[in-house]
């Protein structure tokens, strides 16, 4: 049909058409405005306020740091996520591709959003709909980083947006090595372990270069649902999925389909982690090292460093100084404590007792071979004792039990008007039934009254004693802390007497006062006086005395402080001045801030037990200060050592052979000049052979020099000594400080503890001399008992002529004027 003419209207179809496509085109135009708009709204409000991904790039996950003993051995680690990190290069290409081909096949391609993966997701979700399937995801591995570092788990679009714009940023900062990186080390894979290398540990008990193709596609099948695949609880869907990731490993060309088959045969055996074997002994050094790491790095970076740190506890030598200073704290309380009774009391019948006793609460402080018994039944010379015992971990508990004679409960006395009374003479003073008490087996339980022995373990009563002590040995060449024991039990009470308490020290601060004698010039043989002294002070009369009571006259400097004769040792600090004591024990490090008061020299002020043995270091080392160090060495989570302790450093040990051999440079400072030092050995060598410290030298046949402390009313027993090789303090008494007891002093309590340990240190090292300095004369004289012995002496004053010392009786006023003692002491005077 022809087209209508000019002035022929046009049909009604076409106009309709064309209004239609014009009206579409406004609409869709009309719609894209209004979409950009809003798309540039959802945009601006989903990026206002993104973190900052950049540092990722950098970002190192929190990682356990451990503390090594000087052997090697695990002391403790430290962690608030049990994660261990490796880098990307150390995890095998085949765990890698397990969680690629489980949780984001186009990880290698993609770039942070996976859009045919959002597409295949949608889909399926939408033929999922109504069927009651729960919907499947799509986020990418880098989406997922961005999730879990940047954006949270909130379960809402505008995360999902956030999360994919924060995605495409990570893809464009940083590499997808570094993405998969920090993935395989933060991801949580169940059973506590976050990363892959924890995760290989706590199922399996591997290294990653251990697992088997089908433990890895176990792993990468734990992102999904962690605690739905534990193969413990639930073994069929743990085997389901872990076939199903094998099959994407073959698909993706990870594997070969061989491969996959032989690995699918493979049966999930989660073994557990096997807990590394942790040194038993030393949580006071332990404790020390942490709060000094806190201190040096903070506490961040302790628990998350992934520090390695080496430190200088000598294992064997941290156990022998714990059981002998517990042995001898028991035997003190034995002798001194009295018995204090049952821990509690509970139904004794035969069908209540076990279930009762279970539910008591273990004492803290119980060592390791106690345990807690209730009475069964009572007569005159003997109890008999039951308690739980499980065979196993998990087995069922077991009654046992054990008898408890008098002959093994004979050092225990009450407590009556404030002093230890007579030795009990039935048991059923000491126990009734059910009483819950603290045992020990010792043995079978002996023959009574010639009838065959009772049935039954034989058991020892137990009590953990009221008084402390505190022991430190180190070498004194280097300052390497070896040993430390800050009480009685760490579980009882973390509060370390060797570096915590400030105690007097009595008696064993004495060396410090005479060897400031010794460097200004004044000979060992020097005649000092010893008779009654009196000093006028603000708070009356001081009148100091002796350990006895008694005066010897006019003796020398030796016989002095092998007598521990305070007369002596007051004059003799008036004489040289307290100002250049104070100044003295300001060096060594024993008292940084000494007052100027002449009760001071006779151990009155307070230091600490560490102080103490570090002091007695220099004199064994040459006059050389020492810092005493508990840590070795500290790497980072790379390797790299950030921290050494460099008492010694070694000059040229990195140069070429052909330059020369090596030589240490020793840094420290020379606190005191070597003979003085020398000469100060010699006297404490004397202390220990004709001195108040003999037991410290019991048995060990080698040099042994050192002195006992006791402070007045025997509030505190010392022992400080060495031998060339080790210096060891001990420290005895009560954390609130009250008598010891009569006659309990440092030679009796401290110096035995002392004995036990050096004899442990060097028990298979032979006997080394004292080292004398050049230029120091060496001349035999006899001392006041008759005995002929070497007597060091400076060049120049062993032939001199002197006047003794000390000659005034009394004083008032001058260096010890402000006196701090009580007002009048006539009874134990000063300190011993």
């Amino acid at each position: 049909m022809p087209p209508p003419g000019p002035g022929k209207p046009r049909p009604r179809r076409a106009i309709w058409l064309r209004r239609t496509v014009g009206f579409v085109f406004a609409t869709g135009m009309v719609g894209v405005v209004v979409g950009g708009i809003a798309g540039y709204g959802l945009w601006r409000t989903a990026t206002a306020d993104l973190p900052d991904h950049a540092w990722l790039a950098d970002y190192q996950p929190p990682q356990m740091s451990r503390i090594y003993a000087a052997d090697s051995r695990l002391m403790a680690e430290m962690a608030l996520e049990r994660r261990v990190f490796i880098p990307i290069g150390a995890i095998p290409k085949r765990l890698q591709q397990a969680f690629v081909s489980a949780e984001d096949q186009n990880f290698w391609t993609h770039h942070g959003v996976d859009p045919f993966a959002i597409a295949r997701a949608a889909f399926t979700n939408l033929e999922a709909m109504g069927t009651g399937r729960r919907s499947i995801g799509a986020s990418t591995i880098t989406q997922q980083v961005a999730k879990n570092m940047l954006v949270g788990n909130d379960r809402t679009i505008m995360r999902k947006v956030r999360e994919a714009i924060l995605a495409n940023r990570l893809e464009t900062a940083m590499s997808k090595d570094r993405i998969l990186e920090i993935y395989l080390n933060e991801i949580f894979l169940g059973a506590q372990a976050y990363g892959v290398a924890a995760a290989a540990m706590n199922y399996f008990n591997k290294g990653l270069d251990e697992l088997t193709i089908g433990e890895m596609a176990f792993l990468g099948a734990l992102p999904k649902a962690p605690n739905n695949y534990n193969p413990n609880r639930y073994p069929e869907a743990a085997k389901a999925r872990r076939d199903w990731v094998l099959d994407r490993m073959a698909e993706d060309g990870a594997i070969t389909r061989e491969e996959a088959e032989t690995a699918k045969k493979e049966p999930i055996l989660a073994r557990g982690r096997a807990r590394p074997d942790f040194v038993p002994v030393g949580q006071y050094f332990t404790e020390e090292v942490r709060r000094d790491l806190n201190s040096r790095f903070g506490p961040e970076q302790t628990t998350m460093g992934g520090l390695v740190v080496r430190t200088s506890m000598d294992p064997a030598l941290q156990a022998a100084t714990e059981n002998a200073l517990r042995r001898h704290l028991m035997a003190y309380d034995r002798r001194r404590g009295g018995w204090r009774g049952a821990v509690t009391k509970i139904s004794a019948a035969p069908a209540e007792w076990m279930p009762a006793l279970e539910g008591v609460p273990r004492v803290p402080g119980m060592l390791p071979e106690w345990r807690l018994a209730v009475v069964l039944e009572v007569n005159a010379r003997e109890a008999r004792l039951g308690w739980a015992e499980r065979p196993g971990p998990r087995d069922p508990a077991q009654p046992r039990e054990g008898r408890l004679s008098m002959e093994d409960v004979g050092w225990s006395r009450p407590w009556r008007d404030g002093r230890l009374g007579a030795p009990f003479r039935r048991m059923a003073d000491i126990v009734s039934p059910g009483d819950v008490v603290m045992v020990e087996s010792v043995g079978a339980a002996p023959a009574s009254q010639g009838r065959p022995p009772a049935r039954g373990e034989r058991v020892a009563l137990r009590q953990i004693p009221q008084v402390e002590g505190a022991v430190v040995a180190l070498d004194p060449s280097t300052g390497r802390v070896l040993a430390m024991s800050g009480g009685f039990s760490f579980e009882k009470s973390w509060f370390n007497r060797a570096t915590q308490a400030m105690r007097q020290p009595g008696s064993s601060f004495k060396p410090f006062v005479y060897v400031t004698a010794l460097e200004m010039g004044i000979p060992p043989n020097q005649q000092l006086l010893d008779a009654p002294f009196e000093l006028q002070t603000a708070q009356g009369i001081w009148r100091p005395g002796n350990y006895g009571n008694n005066f010897h006259g006019w003796v020398t400097m030796r016989t002095a402080l092998e007598k521990s004769l305070n007369l002596v040792t007051i004059r003799l600090a008036q004489e040289i001045g307290i100002d250049k004591v104070a100044e003295t024990a300001r060096r060594f490090g024993v008292m940084p801030n000494m007052p100027r008061v002449l009760s001071m020299a006779l151990g009155a002020g307070e230091t600490t037990v560490m102080r103490m043995a570090a002091g007695y270091a220099a004199f064994v080392n040459g006059g050389k200060f020492v810092e005493p160090s508990l840590i070795d060495s500290v790497q980072d989570r790379f390797g790299h050592v950030v921290w050494r302790n460099d008492a010694q450093r070694c000059e040229g040990c990195n140069a070429d052979v052909a330059a020369g051999p090596p030589r240490l440079e020793d840094k420290r400072p020379q606190i005191v000049d070597p003979i003085a030092a020398y000469q100060m050995v010699s006297l404490l060598q004397g202390a220990v052979t004709r001195g108040t410290g003999v037991a410290a030298a019991k048995g060990l046949n080698r040099p042994v020099a050192g002195k006992t402390g006791t402070t007045n009313d025997y509030f505190d027993n010392w022992f400080v000594g060495f031998t060339p090789d080790i210096v060891v303090a001990v420290w005895v008494g009560f954390d609130e400080p009250h008598s010891l007891g009569d006659g309990e002093t440092g030679g009796g309590n401290a110096a035995p503890i002392f004995n036990e340990v050096v004899a442990a240190a060097l028990h298979d090292s032979p006997p080394v001399p004292f080292r004398a300095p050049p230029g120091v004369a060496l001349v035999r004289v006899q001392t006041s008992n008759g005995q002929a012995i070497l007597e060091p002496f400076r060049p120049g004053t062993e032939n001199a002529a002197r006047p003794p010392m000390g000659g005034n009786v009394a004083s008032g006023g001058g260096a010890g004027a402000g006196a701090t003692a009580s007002a009048v002491d006539s009874s134990l005077g000063g300190l011993y």
